[in-house]
């Protein structure tokens, strides 16, 4: 079970990792008119050095310091721009047209895809391996708890910051065919001279934060496995790991297109709410758990999402892509989780002679306060 959930792990960094660098690339092109090669190379570059050299706990405050640097420069953009629309005799108009109710904008316009979405966003976080190892940074559970109690707020208003620039990005008629880039040249567009070009460098600045800053903690999880796997577990492995684990998703977004950005992280959260996400759920909370269950249901929620995503271009070729089929198609998660959740359960039930006799005391040891178990 242990190497079937450390290859999940693997695909689902290197699928993550692609997106950060694509982004990278975009930034460079659409901002400097560089050429898009040189923002994946530089993060790849820049994020190795960074994990080959630095621990996990070093790793953890640098990336303290970018949330920071993240927030501070959507939130000072965010405010400037809120007061222009505000301004502006037009603002009623425009966000009248740009969110029309009866508007179709295709693919994402029907309930079901957004709520097949919003399942796979909230799931597929929760399986994401970079979250889950930056709690080996606490000394104790406390400390673990103390610390998910500040930064859940903090994510939370930070994630309002790119909602209020998506929404203020919608009713510039202009942003129309640059989705990725709308929050990029937003500013610019909004307040012309030199104030519109320092907060679009903001911007820029707390996207590259970003890139590196998620680039790091999936390249320390990914490094960390394969280097167990692979390697024996030693630092030497670690380096290694993280240069050569580098390498694909580089070669990924050099040779494919860096467009549609937020469908293909939709994807990748779509992945791991149907396979990390159950195996997490379930291993910590039922005692029921099997290995073959777990296997079984990786391997069906793995096959099923995947399986949708290759077959959707195929689908569109064959004219058979519309309606419901898009949806499910483009955004799996509404069909490929509960999948994933009820094999783990019924392969479980059928395979519960291989349960550990040390289950119950291992989940009492997860649920119960550390002091009770104290030498």
């Amino acid at each position: 079970m242990r190497r079937v959930s450390s290859y999940c792990v693997i695909l689902v960094c290197w699928l993550y990792l692609v997106p950060q660098l694509q982004g990278a690339a975009l930034t460079v092109s659409m901002t400097a008119g560089l050429p898009a090669w040189l923002g994946p190379v530089l993060i790849v570059a820049i994020v190795c050095i960074v994990v080959m050299t630095c621990g996990m706990r070093s790793i953890t405050f640098v990336q303290a310091f970018q949330f920071w640097l993240k927030f501070t420069a959507l939130a000072v953009p965010a405010v400037f721009l809120l007061i222009v629309i505000a301004g502006d005799p037009a603002t009623p108009q425009l966000a009248a047209q740009a969110f029309d109710q009866g508007q179709d904008d295709g693919v994402g316009s029907t309930p079901l895809h957004t709520i097949s979405l919003i399942i796979g966003l909230l799931l597929g976080t929760l399986g994401l391996p970079h979250v889950l190892v930056r709690f080996y940074t606490n000394p104790d559970g406390r400390s673990a708890r103390r610390t998910t109690l500040i930064v859940l707020p903090l994510l939370g208003a930070f994630y309002l910051l790119p909602t209020i620039l998506g929404v203020l990005g919608r009713m510039q008629p202009t942003s129309t065919g640059k989705a990725d880039a709308t929050v990029l040249l937003l500013p610019a567009q909004l307040i012309p001279g030199p104030a519109g070009q320092f907060l679009s460098a903001l911007i820029i600045a707390g996207a590259f934060a970003a890139f590196l800053s998620s680039s790091s903690g999936l390249l320390v999880s990914l490094a960390g496995v394969v280097s167990q796997e692979l390697f024996g577990g030693s630092v030497r492995g670690f380096r290694l790991a993280a240069l050569l684990g580098s390498l694909v998703p580089l070669a990924i977004a050099l040779l494919s297109d860096s467009t549609a950005l937020a469908d293909s992280i939709g994807a990748v959260f779509a992945f791991t709410a149907s396979t990390l996400c159950p195996l997490r759920l379930l291993g910590i909370w039922w005692r029921g758990l099997t290995d073959v269950g777990a296997i079984a249901g990786m391997a069906v929620g793995a096959l099923l999402c995947g399986g949708a995503y290759l077959s959707a271009p195929i689908a569109a070729a064959a004219g058979l892509s519309n309606g419901m089929v898009t949806d499910l198609l483009s955004q799996p998660a509404i069909v490929t989780v509960p999948a994933a959740f009820l094999t783990m359960v019924i392969a479980s039930k059928l395979s519960a002679h291989r349960l550990s006799a040390s289950t119950s005391a291992i989940l009492a040891r997860l649920h119960t306060p550390e002091s009770l178990h104290a030498p």
